[in-house]
């Protein structure tokens, strides 16, 4: 039987003019909106109290199980306003699917789909007036996440869970810089994880994990950070938080296979499914850094891009290493930014939905 959420809503919520400053200029992940969802999970209750409550501080004691063993899990999607002022989701029953297998990997309790959706769209609803307008690519970012919220000091997995929606309104990810294209550093010294590890869940630990890699990027003046598989130290995998393409010369579209240390990326899937539409077709190779690097200089590769929910598709300019620097050819990134558009015609609703990918909120 689904959850039946209750509402209180905040007395605190901003005004107008307030609301009007933010949409201005919402950057990314800097305001949140005046509520939040969140959910209760005990051993011998299963899930329970589902609620819609004023956007605030959590309260968790010191010895909350999150905080020492770091069983936490989390999502990422968005919502989108069309023309008509309709609100709509793209493919949440996806990030619903792939919270149950990080929760499977971190094991923490499964949250059926049914009310992960319930959710979300009780809290994009009661802040609907949050999700911007289809002007700009802004959007309504929406994290879903879980925590151990137990007290306890023990490894085991927690019999106490807490899960959470909160949302945010946000522009371009990269900014401008997104679009003309930005620079990767390819690291061989460090990994975000490994064979057998939690490579597939989207947990925070992979994220922290990748952040020592991503500030040595930024000291070679990149943006992004590729990894490479750890064993081995070649096999291209991802970068910090998104996948990574590559386009050919004869029109193939080349993604690292997923291996169990790579994200299911949400984005990743609907751009293979959509590439064909665009004349590409898709591959899903095991990759060298070496082979990736003698493909741009041979101009096999000419175009490259990384993409995920809060960025979509970002060109890449170029990759750096240690051992020197390759650019691709097509630097218009005239096929990258064909299959951006196709993404995103269809999320804000300038294109037709063929695949059934909309839910509608409002």
């Amino acid at each position: 039987m689904s959850l039946v959420f209750e509402t209180s809503r905040n007395a605190a919520a901003r005004t107008d003019a307030q609301m009007a400053a933010i949409m201005a200029d919402p950057g990314f992940g800097v305001h949140f909106t005046d509520h939040m969802a969140q959910i209760s999970w005990s051993k011998d209750d299963g899930w329970h109290d589902a609620a819609i409550k004023p956007y605030g501080p959590l309260s968790l004691d010191p010895s909350a199980a999150v905080l020492h063993y770091a069983q936490e899990i989390f999502e990422g999607l968005k919502a989108y306003r069309h023309a008509d002022g309709s609100i709509w989701l793209f493919r949440p029953e996806k990030n619903a699917e792939r919270l149950q297998k990080s929760a499977d990997r971190l094991m923490l309790p499964r949250l059926a789909t049914d009310d992960f959706l319930e959710a979300v769209r009780q809290l994009v609803a009661t802040d609907a007036r949050w999700v911007p307008e289809p002007s700009g690519e802004q959007s309504l970012y929406i994290r879903p996440f879980m925590i151990a919220s137990e007290s306890f000091l023990g490894v085991r997995a927690a019999e106490g869970v807490d899960f959470y929606v909160i949302a945010s309104p946000v522009g371009p990810y990269f900014g401008p810089n997104g679009i003309k294209g930005v620079d990767i550093w390819v690291t061989d010294a460090w990994a975000r994880a490994g064979i057998g590890g939690t490579g597939a869940a989207k947990c925070g630990g992979n994220y922290a994990a990748s952040l020592i890699a991503q500030y040595e990027g930024y000291d070679h003046g990149c943006t992004q950070v590729m990894f490479i598989e750890p064993s081995g130290k070649d096999r291209v995998e991802e970068l910090g938080g998104m996948n990574i393409f590559f386009i050919s010369a004869d029109d193939r579209l080349v993604t690292p296979e997923l291996t169990g240390t790579i994200l299911d990326g949400v984005t990743r899937d609907s751009i293979l499914t959509l590439a064909p539409d665009l004349g590409l077709t898709p591959q899903q190779l095991r990759l060298s850094a070496t082979e990736v690097f003698d493909r741009i200089a041979s101009g096999e590769f000419v175009e490259a891009f990384c993409c995920g929910t809060a960025a979509v598709i970002s060109p890449i300019s170029g990759f750096k290493s240690r051992a020197g620097e390759w650019r691709p050819a097509g630097q218009s990134f005239e096929r990258t930014l064909g299959l951006r558009d196709a993404i995103l015609d269809i999320q804000y609703g300038r294109a037709e939905d063929r695949h059934g990918w909309l839910q509608r909120v409002v």
